[in-house]
């Protein structure tokens, strides 16, 4: 349980610090690589919407585990699209292999999640 927990709260942690940078969404290093993904930028702004409310979700233990579902959803979305835009353009595969190392970072806070919860259970 130790482990899990100590899993759980590292990987959801670094994902946070991650997602807390979609503060950051008016810097110009973000806006051209919005533009460089051909991302409009109302939908960069939506999205770091998106990541501020999913981070808030993740981070408070209080928060019901079907809102914390749905924030991991969100996430692994983000992630896919992210790998896909990178791929898509044509860009070198490191800025590809960050998402996809911040997705495996998610599943194994989603999975670890869910033995924490069902360990609440019995």
């Amino acid at each position: 349980m130790k482990t899990t927990k100590i899993m759980y709260w590292v990987t959801t942690s670094i994902i946070c610090l991650f997602a807390s940078t979609a503060i950051m969404m008016n810097s110009q290093m973000a806006i051209e690589g919005t533009t460089h993904l051909g991302i409009p930028r109302w939908l960069g702004l939506e999205v770091s919407i998106g990541q501020l409310i999913g981070l808030v979700l993740l981070i408070i233990p209080a928060v019901p585990a079907r809102f914390k579902e749905w924030a991991y959803v969100g996430f692994g979305i983000l992630y896919i699209t992210a790998a896909v835009a990178h791929i898509a353009v044509g860009d070198p595969m490191g800025n590809t292999i960050m998402a996809i190392v911040f997705f495996g970072l998610l599943l194994v806070s989603y999975t670890s999640f869910h033995k924490l919860q069902s360990l609440k259970t019995k």
